[in-house]
């Protein structure tokens, strides 16, 4: 038998630790909310997280007046403090109605119970169905045969590149191979010193294994793992060869994103998500009509990775029917896109899309394109800190010159010892 895992030894310390601190933090939650009152009315409470949460209060205004019989309160908590909260609300099964969930997290809080199970209910609220969604989407919300989750926001990660500079270089429009890519890099980095061809972020956890799926990794197979095959083996040798031939800066250089792709275009290509389109209309107006996004390069596939968020019902509430009505309603597309004017959060919802605001947008619109071709990163509780193993791995390899298949066959094995806890 496995020994108690380290989440549910958490949650058995929270426990033991939060009786005093529940009845404060957790007051007007679920367990004390289902009351009608002199008015009659059910509330809810939904936690959000991060900066989208705190214009949740004005989508909740307008489900209200839909919906006049439950009242939404909203508490928009910090992303580094909601992972211990939800533990908190776990092991006192007292907490929100409604969750926002963190993509990576679903798994880890699925398998603790916390997270009720939609399926029963997708017929009663079909906005809730998965066909209303992208299929990758869809993906991070299930669990062990369960539905525990539905999509409300994505994100994926596209090029954004240079126009101007592309062009001087040979390339009237965005590098479409894995060797155009290489080819644009190296010659946008012979330009003069200190000038590079792209930005690889080797902090940035998902990359590798984007560009292993592009490969036709399958990253693991059950339960083991494949970072050690052919397929892995090069994705890494071909991001590492950026660092090696000067294309990308190995170190700090001293700017922030923006700053190198604005002006001279130090850093004239870059991988990122959806926020980088506000960011440089906002921080960059001198190139204005000099940059634009792409879907990704391709080798087999242009697979890109897909996170964003969902919404989960905690599966202690009593107020199981007014939680589920307003994930449908912040399911529909009209919401969906009335989310995205206020947040720029691009919708889960595919009909979402055909609204003139993604449409005629010639940067969203291409995020629209690429998640037809997106996946999550695999949907077990132990890939996080796969993933940070990885990091390590991979500065081993760019920074300090190891053999890429002797650094991936030790950290496949750590691989395997995490998947085997």
């Amino acid at each position: 038998m496995k020994t108690i895992s380290s989440f549910r030894k958490k949650v058995m310390t929270a426990a033991i630790l939060g009786t005093v601190v529940i009845s404060s933090t957790l007051a007007g939650c679920s367990a004390d909310s289902s009351s009608s009152g002199k008015d009659d009315k059910t509330t809810i409470n939904v936690w959000g997280m991060g900066e989208e949460a705190k214009s949740l209060p004005k989508i909740a205004d307008q489900f209200e007046k839909a919906n006049p019989n439950i009242d939404v309160k909203v508490q928009a908590i910090p992303w580094d403090k909601a992972h211990d909260k939800l533990l908190t609300a776990v092991a006192s099964k007292k907490g929100p109605d409604v969750i926002q969930m963190g993509t990576t997290w679903i798994p880890e809080f699925a398998s603790a119970n916390a997270l009720m199970d939609l399926t029963p209910h997708l017929d009663k609220y079909p906005e809730l169905g998965s066909d209303n969604f992208y299929e990758g989407s869809v993906e991070t919300t299930k669990v062990d045969g369960k539905v525990v989750g539905v999509p409300w926001y994505v994100d994926t990660r596209v090029l954004f590149y240079r126009t101007d500079l592309l062009k001087k270089v040979g390339y009237d429009e965005a590098p479409k191979t894995w060797d155009e890519l290489r080819d644009a890099a190296k010659k946008l980095s012979e330009r003069g010193d200190k000038k590079y061809g792209i930005s690889i972020d080797a902090k940035e956890q998902s990359l590798a294994f984007m560009f292993a799926r592009q490969n036709g990794s399958q990253l693991i197979d059950g339960t083991k793992p494949l970072f050690n095959e052919k397929p892995f083996v090069e994705a890494v040798d071909y991001l590492n060869g950026f660092f090696k031939d000067g294309s990308a800066p190995k170190d700090d250089i001293g700017l922030d994103i923006v700053q190198g792709f604005r002006g001279e275009g130090i850093l004239p290509m870059f991988i990122s998500g959806p926020w980088m389109v506000k960011i440089i209309n906002d921080q960059a107006p001198d190139i204005k009509g000099k940059w634009a996004t792409a879907v990704l390069p391709a080798k087999q596939s242009n697979a890109s990775t897909l996170g964003g968020s969902d919404l989960s019902v905690f599966q202690h509430t009593k107020n199981k029917d007014a939680s589920l009505k307003f994930l449908a309603y912040m399911s529909k597309p009209e919401t969906q896109v009335k989310w995205l004017e206020m947040t720029n959060a691009l919708p889960a919802n595919k009909e979402a899309w055909s609204d003139k605001a993604l449409e005629e947008n010639e940067f969203y619109k291409v995020f629209g394109q690429q998640l037809e071709n997106a996946q999550p990163m695999p949907v077990i509780q132990s890939f996080e800190k796969i993933a940070q193993t990885f990091l390590s791995s991979f500065e081993q390899i760019f920074r300090g010159g190891k053999d890429v298949q002797d650094e991936l066959n030790s950290f496949n094995k750590k691989a395997e010892e995490i998947l085997s806890k």
